[in-house]
């Protein structure tokens, strides 16, 4: 709960230090005193929007420090402040700091660690429920009915929200499966073509280098063709040069013996035609190696080119061309397989969507019993606050499928009668403010009773009514606060009787500067505000009479 509240420079507040307990607190003052400055300071705690206009004038920057403190953190806001990565140690208070600077700018902290705004107003959800002088339209809106409803029902929303997204996702898969299908499909045709155009060409890897290879070497043929032709000549033949080494040595043996030096020569001549030997048959076998036939070197140059020319349309090099062969292929069976896997992905989507059916219909259910436990709540208000002859009801409706969502398959929405016989309209539709100010009490004391944030404010919601029915909102609001915390910023004697401590809130001027303080009452100053606020003006015996009777009363 709420348990201080420090407020620097805040539009009139230069500065104010509150202490806060359970039960019901009240905060009375006369109007323009500086009530809603107040809620505007805490409101900065609870995430609200900071304007620069709240910087007390003069002022270069205002504060709002609160604290709160817990026997054990909720399980949502120990979860916001975990990952938040906000550290708080078991039993520690919470202490929510927030500066706002004239400039505009404005900066949050949690236990002195700086943090989003985004957090206070995920911690506000737990922390303080502010029921203000137009909060009434929050309530009229039916938009905001069936969260209202599910948490007053404990309900599991996030099950439900979560089979949803299961769902939707189930058939987002689905749905892209039968996109590509369809895509593939259309191009089933030209897949065929292009593989029937390689399988026909035959790729094989490495076949472009040794082409290439062949092509070189015939080409290279082709220039050598003369000179070969004209060496091959020369070491053939009775007259050519090999033949006349030949012919040499023979001679050269016969007679080899009679001298040393004709028996070197005759080794230096052998070795000679050895070599001429070697010489012959290494240009023997280039002249078959560079042979080039015609045909041969077309057919060639033909492959290369029908290959190259694959490779270009394919947008790859020619060793990649069995690789793209293999992606058609694989492109085409899933043409084929297509129909297996979405049959698969329609059986996950229609066994998603029948969970996320059972779960909203028994979430269905959970709103329409919690929903008559509602309406009973209500109507056990009403008659307190002289409103007997009204009825309220709950209306939990089917939405046709096309508007299910992850808050499940209904529409609520709450309604309300207000004569014997009259239809259930919206609660927008009754005509007096006191009445829709009545059923409002009556709704949020029956819904906050459920639980909810820890501390509860209630900003003059007893406006327009008074005597007994301000007596039975004051006791309406004394009951709820008796469980927890509850704050109540009224104008109703009835109802500052009820409380348990008793803030009053006053505007003083001394020369240009205007101040907002609050002070908390002791029994003798709470007696006279009492008064004040039964007499006006002018505090009269009879005034303080009554509100001896009022305090006696409570």
């Amino acid at each position: 709960m709420l348990t201080s509240l420090s407020i620097r420079n805040v539009v009139l507040i230069e500065a104010l230090d509150l202490s806060f307990a359970s039960g019901l607190g009240v905060l009375t003052g006369e109007t323009g005193a500086g009530k809603s400055i107040l809620l505007d300071a805490l409101g900065l705690i609870l995430g609200d929007r900071a304007d620069s206009g709240l910087v007390r004038s003069g002022e270069d920057q205002a504060s709002v420090t609160a604290t709160f403190e817990f026997d054990r953190f909720p399980p949502a806001i120990r979860s916001a402040l975990n990952e938040a990565e906000v550290d708080v140690e078991p039993g520690e208070a919470l202490i929510i700091k927030r500066r706002v600077r004239a400039d505009g700018g404005s900066k949050a902290f949690v236990n002195d660690q700086p943090v989003g705004v985004a957090l206070l107003r995920e911690l506000a959800r737990s922390l303080v429920e502010l029921h203000g002088q137009h909060d009434d339209r929050g309530l009229v809106n039916a938009r905001g009915h069936r969260a209202l409803l599910d948490r007053y029902a404990g309900a599991d929303v996030a099950g439900v929200e979560a089979a949803w997204s299961k769902w939707r996702k189930a058939e987002d898969a689905l749905d892209a499966a039968r996109a590509a299908v369809s895509r593939a499909a259309e191009e089933q045709d030209l897949l065929l073509a292009h593989l029937a155009e390689l399988n026909a060409l035959a790729p094989v890897l490495g076949e472009e280098e040794e082409l290439a290879g062949q092509r070189a070497d015939m080409q290279k043929g082709e220039r050598l063709s003369g000179d070969l032709v004209e060496l091959q000549r020369l070491w053939e033949g009775s007259d050519s040069a090999l033949a006349t080494l030949r012919s040499a040595a023979r001679r050269l043996d016969r007679i080899a013996a009679e001298h040393p030096l004709l028996a070197e020569a005759l080794e230096a001549l052998d070795r000679a035609v050895i070599e001429a030997s070697e010489a012959e048959d290494k240009l023997a076998r280039a002249a078959e190696a560079l042979a080039h036939d015609p045909a041969l070197l077309d057919r060639i140059e033909t492959r290369l080119f029908d290959l190259r020319a694959a490779a270009r349309k394919h947008g790859c090099t020619v060793d990649d061309l069995p690789h793209k062969m293999t992606e058609m292929r694989t492109a085409l069976d899933a043409i084929e397989g297509g129909e297996a896997q979405i049959a698969g992905l329609e059986r996950t989507a229609r066994e998603a969507a029948l969970d996320y059916q059972a779960k909203a219909e028994a979430l269905s259910v959970q709103r329409a019993e919690a929903a008559r436990r509602l309406d009973k709540a209500v109507a056990a208000e009403l008659a307190p606050l002289k409103l007997d002859a009204a009825k309220f009801h709950t209306a939990v409706l089917r939405l046709p499928e096309d508007r299910w969502g992850a808050g499940g398959i209904d529409a609520v929405e709450f309604l309300i009668s207000t004569n014997p016989g009259a239809d259930f309209a919206p609660l927008g539709k009754i005509a007096s403010g006191g009445e829709l100010s009545r059923f409002i009490l009556a709704l949020k004391v029956a819904l906050a009773e459920e639980g909810g944030a820890a501390t509860i404010i209630f900003d003059e919601i007893d406006r327009g009514v008074g005597g007994a029915v301000a007596s039975a909102i004051g006791d309406r609001l004394s009951r709820l606060a008796s469980g927890g915390q509850l704050l109540a910023v009224t104008h109703s004697p009835q109802v500052a009787a009820r409380g348990d401590r008793h803030y009053m809130i006053a505007k003083s001027s001394e020369g240009t500067v205007t101040r907002t303080s609050v002070a908390l009452l002791d029994a003798a100053a709470r007696k006279e505000e009492i008064a004040r606020m039964l007499s006006g003006a002018e505090v009269t015996a009879e005034a303080r009479a009554q509100a001896d009777r009022l305090l006696e009363k409570a």
